[in-house]
C-alpha cells in the first residue's frame, strides 16, 4: 500500500512536554526506561536528530504511518520496532487507540552490559534496516510482551539488580524477536517526505561530529539547499508545511542542542565551543545564545 503523509503538521521531539526532549537526554539521570503506550499519549512527531538511545516500540493496538528513514510503513496489525540513535523517525497518528509498551536504553547501558551489545550486534535489529520493523500475529503478542511487563516490573521495583534484569530481558525479547520475526516491506516514501529525510541527513551530518578541528561548515538555509540542489523558499515551504517550522529554525535549535552538549560534557573553552558550532568571534555566539536562551553560555555551563 502506498502511504503518504498530509499537510497536516507534525511535532518535532523537542516540542513534546511528556517525551524527552532531543537534548535533555544527555543530562537527565537514567539508563533505560519502559513506557506503557495506554498511559502515554501517542502524539505526531518527528526525531529528526541523533539520539543517545535505542528504541524497542511494541505497537498492539491503533494505526498509524511509521517512517525510518526513507523507508515508511503503514502499522495497522501488531508490530515490533527497532530504533536506532541515528535513525531519523517519525509517527503520524491514524486511530485514538494505543496499546503496547516502548524501552529506551542509552548507549552507555549498552556499553556497560558486553552480553546485551553482543545480541545486539549478532541479530542487527537495529542496524539492519530490512530487519528493524517486525509484524506480530495476535498470538505472538504475549511471547513479546511478557518482557516489556518484566521489564515494567523491574523498573518499578528498583532493586540493586534492576539493570541487570533489564538487559537480560533485553536480551531474551531479541532472541525471541528473531524466532517469530515476519519482516514487511516498506511502503513508499512521498516526494516531500524524502527531501525533509535528506535536509535532516544533512543537517545531522553537519552537526554530529563537530570540533575544533573540524567546525561546521553550512549553517544557514540557503547554504543547505545549494547542498540539496533546490530553492530555498521551496526548503523551507516544505518544512514549514510538514513541521512547522522553516529551514532556519530548524538549524538554529540543531546548533543550540549542539551548544548546550558541548558547554555540559566538555571542558572546551568557550572560544573554541564558539569556533566549533561556526562563529569566528565569541561575542557572536555569547549572543546567539542569550538570544535563544535567555543566558550567557557561561551561566548556561554553571547552572544547567
Amino acid at each position: 500500500m502506498k502511504t503518504t503523509l498530509d499537510s497536516k503538521i507534525i511535532d518535532t521531539l523537542r516540542d513534546l512536554p511528556d517525551m524527552i526532549p532531543v537534548f535533555r537526554e544527555y543530562y537527565e539521570d537514567w539508563t533505560i526506561r519502559v513506557f506503557n503506550r495506554q498511559q502515554h499519549e501517542c502524539r505526531n512527531y518527528l526525531s529528526p536528530n541523533r539520539r543517545e538511545f535505542y528504541k524497542i516500540l511494541l505497537i498492539t493496538k491503533g494505526t498509524g504511518v511509521f517512517t525510518m528513514g526513507l523507508n515508511t510503513y503503514y502499522i495497522e496489525e501488531p508490530t515490533l520496532l527497532y530504533i536506532h540513535p541515528n535513525d531519523i523517525i517519525s509517527w503520524k497518528n491514524l486511530s485514538t487507540e494505543s496499546g503496547g509498551y516502548y524501552v529506551m536504553f542509552k548507549k552507555s547501558f549498552v556499553n556497560h552490559h558486553l552480553q546485551l551489545k553482543a545480541v545486539i550486534d549478532k541479530f542487527c535489529l537495529f542496524a539492519d534496516k530490512p530487519k528493524s520493523v517486525i509484524r506480530l500475529t495476535e498470538s505472538e503478542i504475549p511471547r513479546i510482551d511478557q518482557y516489556f511487563e518484566k521489564m515494567h516490573d523491574e523498573e518499578v521495583a528498583g532493586s540493586d539488580y534492576k539493570e541487570d534484569a533489564m538487559q537480560a530481558l533485553l536480551q531474551l525479547m531479541m532472541v525471541e524477536s528473531m524466532k517469530v520475526a515476519r519482516f514487511p516491506k516498506p511502503d513508499e516514501v512521498t516526494d516531500d517526505y524524502s527531501h525533509i529525510h535528506h535536509f535532516f541527513d544533512l543537517l545531522e551530518k553537519e552537526t554530529s561530529g563537530i570540533n575544533y578541528s573540524t567546525p561546521i561548515r553550512i549553517k544557514t538555509a540557503k547554504e543547505f539547499a545549494d547542498s540539496l540542489h533546490m530553492h530555498p523558499n521551496y526548503l523551507n515551504a516544505l518544512l514549514k508545511k510538514h513541521t512547522g517550522q522553516n529551514a532556519s529554525t530548524h538549524i538554529r535549535n540543531r546548533i543550540l542542542d549542539e551548544a548546550k552538549a558541548l558547554l555540559l560534557q566538555t571542558d572546551w573553552s568557550l572560544n573554541d565551543i564558539s569556533y566549533s558550532i561556526g562563529f569566528a568571534e565569541q561575542p557572536s555566539f555569547n549572543l546567539f545564545f542569550k538570544k535563544n536562551t535567555g543566558v550567557t553560555p557561561a551561566v548556561f555551563r554553571r547552572n544547567p
